[in-house]
């Protein structure tokens, strides 16, 4: 959640931050008349509560009729101590849950806008041309024995699959190759639980907007993550990190409902209920927390170079960021049969908002107890494979191997195979 005391600050950029977003910045007032009361509500009750402890002496002084008027003057102290306090509880939680409803604050230069304001910070490498007619990820999956969406949705549902022969152990040499990279870069490799506690799900701001998308199991108040990032942010939970930065590598399975998204996508492996990921999670000290994130952009260049995808890097605008994060950059692959760009990775800097709901800290150099600041980066997912067999694909239905996964494929070319 944001500072209060920074919003008391600078209320304007609050109010700014929620233009950007397209939300309402009505809620910057609604919270400084509530800090107002509620501050003033405790410094009230905190008044009734010094004078109760001081009239309690006079009490103990006191005799005969003087002792009885005092005694029911301290009854009704007491009560007035313990309105007081309730008063304070109430508007204090009051000004949480409305706290809890704002999106965190955007870094400067982030664009202003909706889903379709991000604004192309480069282009890297060649989209390919072909001398054929290039098939999509699916059909390719298909003859490759690599893709079964047919048993998927008779297993599962519509939106499940199976990953097959050379397709899973293409999923696993591109997950290895990103964990080694983030291993050689200094990251702890982890197996995060993907069933989570509610003040995790909670703390990190996925039970926001992003509601909907979230698979619950009601009856052990458990939530299935669509991220990593969950356990990860998660991790540290109201614990104070005596050193900084703390670098953490996540491989997961991820599940997502795909609420609201029906129609979009259901062709392969693109917009899918179940997929592995590994992720990147990083605290760092709030000051660091610009130049973590463009560290978490270029590791996540360097592993698009390693599998050899044509991408532009955006700047998500405002409105596309999600509560939690103040400034995000996307690597989008160029998918060939789409001719159009796609989401293969996302880094958010999410500043102190999450740490601050979760509780996680560090000491600053006076040995002040301060938030952290949390950032996430995406190193590899099961849509990957949707770019590698597009734009690698050959005129005979393979697909050639990029290099730096050969390595852990034990192949340079994937084959047809005969059904």
């Amino acid at each position: 959640m944001i500072d209060l005391r920074a919003l008391r600050e600078d209320p304007e950029r609050l109010r700014a931050s929620q233009r950007a977003r397209g939300e309402d910045e009505a809620v910057v007032d609604t919270l400084l008349d509530l800090d107002e009361r509620r501050r003033s509500a405790l410094s009230g009750f905190e008044s009734l509560r010094a004078e109760q402890k001081s009239f309690g002496k006079s009490v103990s002084k006191a005799q005969g009729d003087e002792r009885q008027a005092l005694l029911t003057r301290a009854k009704e102290l007491a009560q007035q101590v313990k309105e007081a306090e309730a008063g304070a509880d109430r508007l204090a939680a009051e000004l949480d849950a409305v706290l809890r409803t704002v999106p965190n604050l955007i870094e400067e230069g982030a664009p202003a806008g909706g889903e379709q304001d991000f604004v192309t910070l480069e282009y890297v490498g060649e989209i390919p041309t072909f001398d054929f007619e290039p098939k999509d990820h699916l059909e390719l999956g298909e003859n490759l024995g690599a893709i079964d969406m047919e048993r998927g949705a008779k297993v599962s549902g519509a939106r499940f699959y199976y990953l097959t022969g050379v397709g899973a152990r293409l999923q696993l040499a591109l997950l290895n190759l990103a964990m080694e990279q983030a291993i050689e870069a200094g990251f702890v490799p982890m197996y995060p639980p993907v069933l989570v506690k509610p003040e995790a799900m909670e703390g990190t701001g996925f039970l926001g907007a992003h509601a909907s998308e979230v698979y619950q199991l009601p009856q052990d108040d458990l939530y299935l993550v669509g991220t990593s990032e969950v356990p990860l942010a998660a991790y540290h939970m109201n614990e104070i990190i005596d050193a900084l930065p703390r670098r953490y590598v996540g491989w997961s399975s991820c599940f997502r409902r795909e609420a609201g998204s029906y129609g979009k996508d259901t062709r392969g492996v693109i917009r899918v209920h179940q997929f592995d990921k590994v992720e990147m999670f990083s605290y760092c000290d709030p000051a660091d927390a610009h130049e973590e994130h463009l560290r978490l952009l270029n590791w996540e260049k360097e592993m698009l170079a390693k599998v050899e995808l044509p991408y532009r890097v955006i700047d998500v605008a405002a409105g596309d960021l999600g509560s939690s994060a103040a400034r995000k950059f996307d690597c989008e692959a160029w998918v060939p049969t789409q001719d159009a760009f796609r989401e293969l990775t996302s880094t958010s800097n999410c500043t102190e908002f999450q740490a601050r709901r979760l509780a996680v800290r560090h000491r600053d150099d006076k040995g002040k107890t301060q938030p952290v600041a949390t950032l996430n980066g995406t190193l590899a997912t099961t849509r990957w494979i949707v770019a590698i067999l597009e734009n690698h694909q050959q005129a005979d239905g393979s697909v050639r191997v990029p290099k730096a996964l050969q390595k852990y494929l034990g192949l340079e070319v994937l084959e047809p195979v005969k059904r």
